[in-house]
């Protein structure tokens, strides 16, 4: 492999030109129609990755269920960058409230775990025109049962080594992806 040379450095582009749109031009964009559930998640660190991660695809709106803080937080602030100000973003006391409101809303609702009946994530296809909510769970006891029994089914992210979960921002920064580039670019 060559060595970069002054005519094929390698430069990162300045925050100017990244061309990044501004908090209210974000807020009246039109949103991709993914809606986040954090099932009781524990960690502030990944509530604020999980906002920031919901930034940068555009998504509808997160649900805080549970034991799961909300903004204005310093330790979710510390993560979100941000995120907070931007992405919408609503508390339930039970995440079957939120769940069922969703499915009101006309969401299909999925849980994202390890079930005996869930799907692979990459042959599960999400379906054009259709909206989506993605509930992730705790991060010692994944989804709850109560939630569980609401979902349509489960979605499971394929693992090969030793270890059988990944942490809840990582499953939600690649199912996320997964969804948006099969309904984005195919």
């Amino acid at each position: 492999m060559a060595a970069n040379t002054d005519s094929n450095l390698m430069i990162k582009l300045s925050t100017q030109e990244l061309n990044r749109i501004n908090t209210a031009e974000f807020q009246e964009m039109k949103k991709f129609p993914i809606v986040l559930v954090l099932d009781n998640v524990r960690s502030m660190h990944n509530i604020g990755s999980a906002f920031r991660t919901a930034d940068a695809f555009a998504i509808t709106k997160i649900c805080l269920c549970g034991i799961t803080a909300q903004p204005p937080h310093r330790e979710i602030d510390k993560t979100a960058l941000g995120a907070t100000n931007s992405v919408k973003w609503e508390y339930f006391e039970h995440t079957t409230a939120a769940i069922r409101q969703l499915k009101d809303d006309s969401y299909q609702v999925w849980a994202i775990e390890q079930l005996q009946t869930s799907q692979n994530l990459q042959e599960f296809e999400p379906q054009s025109g259709v909206k989506y909510a993605l509930v992730f769970g705790n991060e010692v006891n994944g989804v709850s049962d109560e939630a569980l029994a609401e979902c349509i089914g489960g979605i499971e992210i394929p693992q090969f080594g030793t270890k059988h979960s990944f942490n809840i921002v990582i499953s939600i920064g690649i199912v996320v992806w997964d969804f948006f580039s099969k309904l984005k670019f195919h």
